[in-house]
């Protein structure tokens, strides 16, 4: 198999302009509309829903590397990143690597990509590992960097990358190619492109012994910040976890040859619809900050508990909505507790009933 790097044409990718035009003016428009809801919110209602947003981004990002982090350690890192208070648990290495890039990546967005910031990010990312031998560096090792799958004894090669002895000179080229590309460069992309063309660039390379999944992405945000002129804070991971598949399939397909429209358009889709779902978890956290301050002092700890769990399944809910089965389950009280707490919560207007008996149903209630 000869891979996309080893065209003669490699690195310069083409694709046709025509299937990707009004793509940017979407994407400006979508920013716009996220900037306008924020733009109503007090310092501390922007501060909590900047945490929420990138909190969900992390968790997300490091699900698709098949890596579960825990959310309120995750958050907790993130608040001290930032300067704000925080309570005094202790961070898991994990959690505190991918708050620390994150946050990077939002209050740095502006600034020309360099080696050190890979480099710094990778740190980040590797923190408390003992399994690599090139942690804050390019990968050094002599065998192949291959995404396989499928058995030992029968693997499956979806892409090998350039060998580790080119990774240096791969990586100024693109680097160079980034920050000229960049909105006051020598040679400025569309704003999806650019992002699209980082991603998969970047992949294409692989220069990391591991971690390139989650720094790719980061990039391709950072590419979206600079075109916007603002931090995107928009749902690309989680959009490309809901469909992992498709993203694999996209980026397999895109490694062959340096031909990307196909890719292109699958990148601008996915932007644009993880921005429409981030204005919608953005309208969700608004709504559930409204709950809290017009309940606050009126909730017990069980149902403070229920309400969290359930906010943190996001616009989408429970499936099947909550059940006093799944209130049990959560709070572990006694089944006439779980009764009076759940009534309470509907007189309350937190939550409201559909069904009957065992196909009784409760949901949250944003619109009161």
């Amino acid at each position: 198999m000869v891979w996309n790097w080893q065209q003669p044409d490699w690195p310069h990718f083409s694709y046709e302009e025509l299937p990707l035009v009004g793509y940017d003016n979407k994407l400006l428009l979508g920013a716009g509309l996220l900037f306008g809801a924020f733009k109503h919110l007090d310092d501390d209602e922007k501060s909590q829903l900047t945490i929420e947003l990138i909190s969900n981004e992390a968790l997300k990002t490091s699900e698709i590397e098949g890596e579960y982090l825990d959310r309120d350690s995750l958050q907790s890192s993130i608040r001290r990143q930032f300067g704000l208070v925080s309570d005094n648990r202790k961070i898991p290495p994990a959690e505190q690597g991918i708050a620390q890039v994150m946050v990077d990546l939002y209050q740095e967005f502006q600034s020309p990509l360099s080696h050190a910031t890979l480099f710094n990010w990778h740190s980040m990312l590797t923190n408390g590992r003992r399994d690599l031998n090139d942690i804050g560096r390019y990968r050094t090792h002599q065998e192949p960097m291959q995404i396989v799958s499928g058995p030992i004894h029968s693997p499956r090669i979806h892409y090998e990358a350039p060998p580790s002895n080119q990774v240096m000179s791969e990586m100024e080229r693109f680097i160079t190619w980034f920050n000229e590309t960049d909105p006051n460069g020598k040679s400025p992309l569309p704003a999806l492109v650019r992002a699209g063309i980082a991603h998969l660039y970047f992949e294409s390379i692989h220069p990391f012994e591991d971690g390139n999944g989650r720094i790719r992405r980061a990039i391709a945000e950072k590419a979206l910040a600079q075109c916007l002129g603002q931090p995107t804070l928009i749902a690309i991971a989680h959009t490309i976890e809901r469909n992992r598949k498709a993203y694999y399939t996209a980026l397999e397909q895109a490694n062959k040859y340096n031909e990307i429209t196909a890719w292109l358009i699958y990148f601008a889709d996915t932007v644009l619809s993880a921005q429409s779902y981030t204005q919608v978890r953005l309208e969700f956290l608004i709504k559930k900050a409204k709950l809290y301050d017009r309940l606050r002092g009126q909730l017990n700890v069980r149902q403070e508990k229920v309400l969290s769990r359930m906010f943190r399944e996001g616009p989408e809910g429970f499936k099947g909505g909550l059940s006093a089965e799944k209130y049990l389950s959560i709070t572990g009280t006694t089944r006439p507790t779980a009764t009076r707490d759940l009534q309470d919560l509907v007189m309350k207007g937190a939550l409201s009933r559909t069904g009957e008996r065992k196909h009784t149903r409760y949901s949250l209630n944003l619109d009161c």
